[in-house]
């Protein structure tokens, strides 16, 4: 299925039902009085997380969402049904943003989570509420309230404990194919990755975190080159970062790699940019040990690196479990 993480939709909510005018009439009962009903309230449009859908395809096919409109009064002071308010379920970690105004409404990031993103028109009084001692026979009544109209753009960000990032090919899909369930496709050319996977890493029976693997970034993303930076959103609710270094790269320099996806990623959000980021250096088989370990020994130095770096190899897996522990411990503390 094509991976759909942002939407535009119009959300109508129902409007108010209007106040009835009517007077009582009954044989035998001169000059009844008035008793005409209010109006019911119209119905509001509500997003609900749904954790059965994992992205917002439906929303490409449908996207006008209407709840019902409150009903008129009626005489004998009888209240006008309120309209049913409108549930439209959204995959969970769904920003909902104002299209016209930019506001961000909610962010529905827990199983149940609700949001109202319009809210129903309020109901209209019946003549009954203007009755008084100087005016006996009121004809005044008053009509419901429109409900709120709004279009709305749904931003899916997955959520994951820690983020994958790097330049295509750098073998971020074969690592979270490695170390979890997930079976995102693996091929020998750039940008197999074309939207986000998820896959839980499990450290023992009791303990684990998920990893988010997104398409890859190349020089002037931020400008739109390649897939663009329009994936990165989804790795702002991350912990931590691992930043895959290819080692068989011969393009660049190592630190010339690692520092270019790291402009990228500051032109995109000053917000990732600081977030912490560990180094892997990745594809370590394809070298003999003294060749790689002095091969990160100069970058490290060259980039005068404080944080901490792996080397591992995704397709043997050497590495991979003392990197997964670490990540495990580290989020633990936070």
């Amino acid at each position: 299925m094509k991976f759909i993480d942002e939407a535009i939709i119009q959300v109508h909510a129902g409007n108010g039902g209007n106040g009835c005018l009517s007077f009582r009439r009954e044989k035998f009962i001169p000059r009844g009085g008035p008793n005409g009903g209010d109006g019911g309230d119209g119905g509001s449009v509500f997003l609900q997380v749904n954790s059965q859908l994992n992205t917002l395809i439906d929303f490409r096919y449908s996207r006008l969402f209407r709840a019902e409109h409150g009903k008129p009064g009626q005489g004998s002071e009888c209240t006008g049904h309120s309209g049913d308010d409108l549930i439209v379920n959204v995959p969970l970690g769904t920003v909902i943003y104002d299209n016209d105004t930019n506001e961000c409404l909610g962010d529905l990031t827990k199983e149940g989570d609700r949001l109202c993103v319009a809210k129903g028109g309020r109901h209209g009084l019946g003549n009954v509420h203007f009755k008084s001692s100087i005016n006996r026979a009121p004809r005044r009544t008053t009509p419901g309230t429109p409900g709120e109209k709004r279009e709305l753009r749904l931003e899916l960000r997955v959520l994951a404990d820690v983020g994958l990032l790097g330049f295509p090919n750098a073998g971020k899909s074969t690592l979270i194919r490695q170390v979890s369930a997930a079976k995102p496709k693996v091929a020998d050319y750039p940008f197999t990755t074309l939207h986000p996977n998820l896959g839980v890493v499990r450290v023992d029976p009791l303990r684990s975190f998920v990893m988010a693997d997104i398409p890859g970034l190349i020089e002037g993303a931020a400008e739109g080159a390649g897939l663009g930076v329009q994936f990165l959103k989804h790795l702002s609710r991350t912990g931590l970062l691992l930043h895959l270094v290819d080692m068989s790269e011969t393009a660049l320099s190592l630190a010339g790699s690692i520092n270019t996806i790291v402009h990228e990623l500051a032109a995109y959000s000053e917000f990732l940019a600081e977030k912490p980021r560990w180094l892997v250096f990745n594809k370590i088989d394809v070298f003999a040990p003294e060749v790689w370990k002095k091969q990160i020994q100069d970058t490290i130095e060259e980039l005068k690196w404080d944080q901490p770096f792996f080397a591992v190899s995704a397709v043997s897996g050497e590495g991979t479990e003392k990197l997964c522990q670490a990540v495990m411990e580290y989020l633990e503390t936070k």
